[in-house]
């Protein structure tokens, strides 16, 4: 867990990735944090050795740009979702492909599983959101309402709700309960391009705005307007305990911010300014990847020897 939001972080590690033929959609970390798992424009998958850099698979099967990825809760599987309308979920151990699921119209830009890893949720272009049924590969449900194209989504930690990032603006939160109407939560000025939640509940959203908006889903109230980033906003991560967000920017550093009161608390600088995406891990270090992957954690670095280091390749 994160001890305190005022520590300082010192990078520890640098590996490399570069393999892939076109350019990175997506990069998540496994559960664990043992495999990277990365998709490409070049239509395929890498499975690597986070530790070493030691490329573990190459996955092929969809036939056109992979446009997210993401493993389930136990690592056992790992869903990707593509410009060719389809969402496969494939067995992590072997790479064999166990479902190709169609019920897109148009790309697949985001998938994800429920944190029971009952449910798979994609959505896309065609400006609809897929519930799928793991286990049988079925449609379960489809949310529709956004006016434009789905970019972003995710489970909260109860496995209750989803949110949906879209072109439109807009985030919405849809219950799985029947009887319950999403909320449309408003104000993003850009589009929304990362959605997170986190374990009290709270919702964070990422924007082409260069904000963070944290929220209260179920009441839809916004609790935090976070600015601050010059570019984009590409990805957001709560700390396992929820005292933290990271929010990384495209050509900019990642940004830690003490959910207690919204204050940026870090600016890190990470190699060539560039940081696709941040996680936490379970031992509550923070993981950053981009053209090179750092280990950030609580040390003993100042914020301009930290700056400093990641100049160096």
């Amino acid at each position: 867990m994160w001890q305190s939001p005022s520590e300082d972080l010192t990078r520890t590690g640098v590996k490399y990735f570069a393999r892939h033929k076109g350019e990175l959609n997506s990069c998540v970390f496994s559960p664990d944090c043992q495999i990277l798992l990365t998709c490409s424009d070049d239509c395929r998958i890498f499975l690597w050795n986070a530790a070493t850099g030691q490329l573990l698979a190459k996955v092929t099967g969809h036939t056109g740009p992979v446009k997210s990825c993401v493993f389930s809760p136990d690592c056992t599987l790992f869903a990707s979702s593509s410009h060719d309308r389809t969402v496969r979920v494939w067995h992590t151990a072997t790479t064999q492909c166990l479902r190709v699921l169609t019920g897109h119209s148009k790309s697949v830009e985001t998938v994800c599983f429920s944190p029971d890893a009952k449910w798979l949720l994609s959505g896309g272009w065609d400006k609809t959101a897929i519930l799928w049924d793991v286990q049988t590969g079925e449609i379960a449900r489809i949310f529709s309402g956004h006016q434009g194209a789905i970019q972003t989504s995710m489970f909260s930690l109860n496995s209750q709700y989803v949110a949906t990032g879209s072109w439109d603006y807009t985030v919405k939160v849809w219950s799985l309960r029947a009887q319950e109407r999403e909320k449309t939560l408003e104000g993003h000025r850009g589009n929304v391009s990362c959605v997170c939640f986190s374990v009290s509940g709270m919702l964070a959203s990422g924007s082409w705005d260069r904000t963070v908006r944290v929220w209260h889903p179920r009441l839809g109230t916004l609790l935090f307007l976070l600015e601050g980033h010059t570019g984009w906003v590409k990805n957001l991560a709560f700390s396992r305990d929820g005292i933290v967000l990271a929010s990384s920017g495209d050509h900019d550093r990642v940004r830690l911010w003490d959910m207690s009161n919204g204050r940026c608390i870090k600016s890190l600088k990470v190699h060539a300014g560039l940081a696709q995406g941040c996680s936490f891990a379970p031992s509550g270090a923070l993981l950053t990847t981009g053209p090179a992957d750092f280990l950030l954690k609580a040390g003993n670095a100042s914020e301009e020897q930290e700056a400093d280091q990641a100049q160096q390749p």
